[in-house]
């Protein structure tokens, strides 16, 4: 009996197959996406996760509080860790990770190490990065120890064993011994580097720098102890140790530990890559969309075909089958093609898994095989979207009456119909709003991408000098290249980081008030090169001998902070920051220095070369490759000790969006898909309906209807059902998108069209999609189709 149903299956199968194929493919389509996307989901959530005592890691971020402002952020004083772990008997452990930019040279072999850090000697008891060669608990244990990964090793070192050799680091090139390698970290952790410093090389004095922040700072509490409870005791140390220090600096810190396992995804401070758990839903989202679809799809594409079986149905029901037997043989049908679609899942998984690392932006997985449990899962999703989707064909198909069926009168009725018109609306509503997301989307990254920044960042090179004694020489050099428009030298350029300088500046009443400044320390040339705007007051000038050392220009925001009514009212005004004391000579026009992810915030710009370390140079673009060679001939000479490092400020800007863009054609790609898998179902039901029709059709063309007119009449109960999806897709779409631009400081609107586009996108996919079953039943001749009437 079971071999007799696997010959009907295989027999039906391959008798209509196109039919069979558009089946088996669109649920392979969708179990291929819905996979992909878990994969991603999946590998989004399990940052960190590989560590062992996760659960007992957290990490101590600070809340600091001035006057002015509050600044939250992932970095702690230098202090603090270890006098906690002193104080407090429930914390197993502490230690300290910081971010370093490091030139390493082994002979001729030199590289700037831009993922560098800086840790503590326990980091290895903290966390589960496992050592190729060398001791954990001896390998950080020194000053002037270095750890390199395996790859980063071979850099200096090829094949050789690089453990108790040197290399030479920092500008003062002191000698390194490195006691370590690292097995390559992996993707989805927030500490990535290339090679870790010991943390006892630096000055000891940090260990008493209190009110110095630039440490992350992680504690491994002990089993059973509450973070919560902890937290509530911090307040009380930190009054007791320096509460008089803050008084006077009016600067106060809340210390909270945060979960390690929440830190990618949940917490929003400054400092450490990020995630966004607002994607992952909204992929998690899609997924069971497209997951949904592709059941409709393939619940509307097997009952289309349950008209074309009613006489089979009907010859077996006279000859004694039963309606278990049928729904048996029919749902067994159905899990053949699940299992069929699952295969094909499995090679499109396989060969779209490179292209799919690639626009997500990061390797998800090397390989399906590497992901044992999920292929599974997938098999058994496939099983179960089987039973699911097919239980409404099977009990359609076993239910037909012989007699009527082999009397040529059969219909599934109003319900099956209602259901399946249901079905329609769900997934174009679907559809609908993915569209409506998608224009969005891409509308938000175009307004990012065209938005004025407050500055120039087009045709700048940027060269990292590293703050090396030839970079003034470099510099004069560089200025008389053809093709050179203009150079200037900075600490920081906008997209990158900088300083938070710890301020006091007279406000509208004459008092100095605290606050902490984002601070830019450039030379009299950067602020005319990046074309930034002064609105009060005057820029830097070579004029002024004393805006070297005592002049400051802030910018609007800082202006506000300050209470200031208007930006001229803060010119002549006198500041402290940093040792330094001086007049505020001018206002600049604020410009985004950061993301159009965050709001512009304070920054005051001063004049202190001594502390700049990139040069920017402006270039005109048809002489870019030749300025470039120059450029490395003058490095060359003028800053040997360093390698030709360079980037331009225009794609080192935009990579702050890299994120928000790889989002964008992920969602599309996926949209495509979902809307792909929907007008497969649209053809079921087309194709269904027409069959039903018939000879309603041919009795229209005997009495004279015309091809438009039968076209017509099929299609507009179709769109119909469009139009519904319409009305249900746009409240929806907009209230998720809305939410979904909040994330964004600066955000395009949703304006009406592009509700209206994605209407009319969806009404012509419906058209071109039920076009072809339309025109066919429309020319088809009303004889054959009467015949059997």
């Amino acid at each position: 009996m079971f071999k007799n149903y696997l010959k009907v299956a295989w027999r039906n199968l391959t008798k209509h197959k196109v039919f069979s194929f558009i089946n088996i493919m669109g649920l392979a389509v969708g179990l291929t996406a819905c996979f992909l996307i878990f994969l991603y989901v999946k590998f989004e959530v399990s940052y960190d996760s590989f560590h062992s005592k996760k659960d007992r890691i957290f990490r101590l971020s600070t809340d600091v509080k001035t006057p002015s402002d509050v600044m939250n952020v992932a970095i702690s004083s230098w202090a603090i860790g270890p006098a906690i772990k002193a104080e407090f008997p429930e914390i197993e452990s502490c230690t300290r990770v910081s971010g370093d930019n490091l030139l390493v040279k082994r002979g001729d072999v030199k590289f700037q190490e831009t993922e560098a850090l800086a840790v503590d000697s326990n980091f290895l008891q903290v966390f589960d990065y496992k050592l190729a060669k060398g001791n954990p608990a001896e390998a950080f244990k020194e000053p002037w120890s270095v750890v390199f990964t395996e790859s980063s090793a071979k850099k200096y070192f090829g094949n050789e064993n690089p453990i108790g050799q040197t290399v030479l680091i920092t500008g003062e090139q002191k000698p390194a011994k490195v006691t370590g390698i690292l097995a390559d970290m992996p993707e989805n952790t927030q500490l990535k580097a290339d090679m870790f410093l010991s943390m006892s090389t630096y000055h000891q004095e940090r260990d008493e720098m209190w009110g110095n922040y630039g440490a992350v700072t992680y504690m491994l509490l002990k089993p059973g102890v509450s973070a919560a409870a902890l937290n509530k005791k911090f307040p009380g140390f930190v009054k007791r140790r320096i509460g008089k220090m803050e008084d006077e600096m009016q600067m106060h810190a809340t210390y909270i530990l945060e979960p390690l396992k929440n830190l990618y995804l949940h917490s929003k401070r400054e400092g450490m890559e990020t995630g966004s758990i607002t994607n992952v839903y909204i992929f998690s989202v899609v997924a069971v969309f497209i997951l949904l679809i592709a059941c409709i799809n393939f619940v509307n594409l097997t009952t289309a075909r349950a008209t074309e079986r009613a006489k089979e149905v009907g010859i077996r029901k006279v000859a004694g089958a039963q309606k278990t037997q049928l729904a048996g043989q029919f749902l067994g049908e159905t899990l053949l093609i699940c299992i069929a679609a699952f295969l094909f899942a499995l090679l499109l998984s396989g060969c779209l898994l490179p292209l799919f690392n690639q626009l997500a932006g990061k390797k998800v997985s090397v390989n399906i095989f590497h992901n044992g449990p999920e292929v599974l899962l997938l098999l058994v999703a496939s099983l179960g979207i089987g039973l699911l989707a097919g239980l409404y064909p099977a009990l359609v198909l076993s239910n037909f009456q012989p007699i009527a069926v082999l009397k040529g009168r059969f219909s599934s009725g109003a319900k099956g119909l209602i259901l399946r018109r249901g079905l329609v609306v769900t997934q174009f509503t679907i559809s609908i709003c993915l569209m409506v997301a998608t224009i969005i989307v891409y509308k938000q990254m175009n307004y990012m991408n065209s938005r004025d920044l407050g500055f120039v960042k087009d045709q700048i090179l940027v060269l990292e000098t590293r703050g090396d004694e030839g970079q003034e020489a470099l510099k004069n050099a560089v200025a008389s290249i053809p093709g050179v428009q203009s150079v200037s030298l900075s600490a920081s350029v906008p997209g990158g980081g900088n300083s938070s300088a710890y301020s006091e500046i007279q406000n509208q009443q004459g008092a100095f008030q605290v606050t902490n400044l984002n601070a830019y320390f450039v030379d009299f040339d950067f602020m005319n090169q990046y074309g930034m705007k002064i609105i009060a007051g005057r820029g830097f000038s070579r004029d002024f001998g004393a805006d070297t050392t005592q002049a400051m220009i802030l910018n609007e925001k800082a202006v506000k902070r300050l209470g200031f009514a208007s930006a001229k009212d803060a010119v002549g005004k006198h500041f402290k920051q940093w040792g330094r004391e001086g007049t505020i000579v001018g206002v600049v026009k604020d410009f985004h220095f950061r993301s159009l992810l965050r709001e512009i915030e304070p920054l005051s710009i001063r004049i202190e070369p001594q502390n700049c370390e990139l040069l920017s140079v402006k270039v005109s673009a048809k002489s870019a490759s030749k300025v470039i060679a120059e450029l490395e001939s003058k490095w060359k000479v003028l800053i040997p000790k360093r390698p030709f490092n360079y980037f331009f400020l225009d794609e080192y800007f935009d990579k702050q969006y890299r994120g928000q863009k790889q989002f964008g054609k992920l969602f599309f790609n996926f949209s495509i898909l979902a809307i792909f898998i929907s007008c497969l179902g649209l053809l079921g039901l087309a194709s269904y309906s027409t069959l039903q029709r018939t000879r309603e059709i041919g009795v229209r063309k005997v009495l004279g209807a015309s091809v438009s007119n039968i076209v017509n009449l099929l299609s507009t109960e179709f769109l119909k059902l469009v139009l519904v999806s319409f009305v249900v897709a746009v409240p929806l779409s907009w209230f998720f998108m809305h939410r979904w631009l909040k994330e964004f400081a600066y955000r395009s609107d949703i304006p009406w069209w592009v509700f209206a586009a994605a209407g009319v996108i969806a009404i012509l996919v419906t058209l071109f999609t039920i076009s072809f079953q339309a025109i066919k039943a429309a020319v088809a001749n009303p004889v054959r189709s009467l015949r059997t009437e």
